[in-house]
């Protein structure tokens, strides 16, 4: 997996970002998350070797903007040449998580059409309210690969409205992280994979995350196990795509 942030920095827009750990690792070197400048990084997918060959080799995803968001008004200018980058290396997949989908046509190349073959879209919806808001603008936009991100998931979910189009490739959910963490429930994950299993939808189970209830009880899960105990409760699913 390559993380490419083009920008660092951001704003808070809903409850997921209230614990944002961009923000929890920039406190800790006294850098302020507010700004959003461009980073040393900007040209990371385009950079070549003394050879003429892109230093980033035709190998895994690249997950775009893990500092930021892809979408942010700050960096409206910036993102024309990232979509650039982005059309140069057709040989690489790009995954896109943002919060601001309802942005999505500022500053899109005039090429997009239905969109570019090696790009997935991700939205992230942590509650009912954010799903309600940014899933009808997510499905009506001309996307070829779509998923929803419930992470991190702060209550139950009714996501099969919006899954019934076949619009939607897969739903990831996960808990939160860091000291501070809010309550994951069990019961919610496994409410989102019937949801998804009913339409046929590939789902993924992430992370525990800290504070994780499951039979009516709160574990207390460190980071170094809050995936691995995902995965063993083996219920993901791969949908009918």
């Amino acid at each position: 997996m390559t993380i490419w942030n083009p920008w660092h920095g951001c704003r808070r827009i809903s409850p997921g970002c209230l614990r944002c750990y961009m923000y929890r690792r920039d406190a800790a070197v006294g850098r302020d998350s507010t700004v959003i400048e461009k980073t040393a990084s900007f040209d990371l997918p385009v950079r070549k070797k003394r050879d003429g060959s892109y230093k980033l080799a035709e190998e895994g995803t690249v997950y775009v903007c893990m500092t930021s968001d892809f979408w942010i008004e700050e960096a409206d200018g910036w993102r024309p040449e990232a979509w650039r980058m982005i059309r140069e290396r057709s040989d690489l997949r790009f995954t896109i998580v943002t919060k601001r989908i309802d942005r999505f046509f500022v500053g899109l190349p005039a090429d997009w059409g239905e969109g570019y073959p090696n790009v997935t879209v991700c939205t992230t919806c942590e509650n009912q309210a954010t799903a309600d808001f940014r899933l009808p603008v997510f499905l009506s936009l001309p996307i070829r690969r779509r998923t929803v991100i419930h992470e991190p998931m702060l209550e139950e979910i009714k996501i099969a409205p919006y899954l019934a189009g076949g619009g939607i490739a897969g739903v990831i959910c996960g808990g939160e992280s860091g000291p501070d963490a809010r309550l994951c429930s069990y019961d919610w994950i496994l409410s989102t994979m019937r949801q998804c299993a009913a339409a046929g939808v590939a789902f993924t189970f992430k992370q525990t995350g800290a504070r994780f209830e499951k039979d009516g009880k709160i574990y207390a899960v460190p980071r170094s196990l809050q995936i691995p105990q995902a995965r063993k409760a083996g219920i993901d699913l791969a949908g009918r795509g």
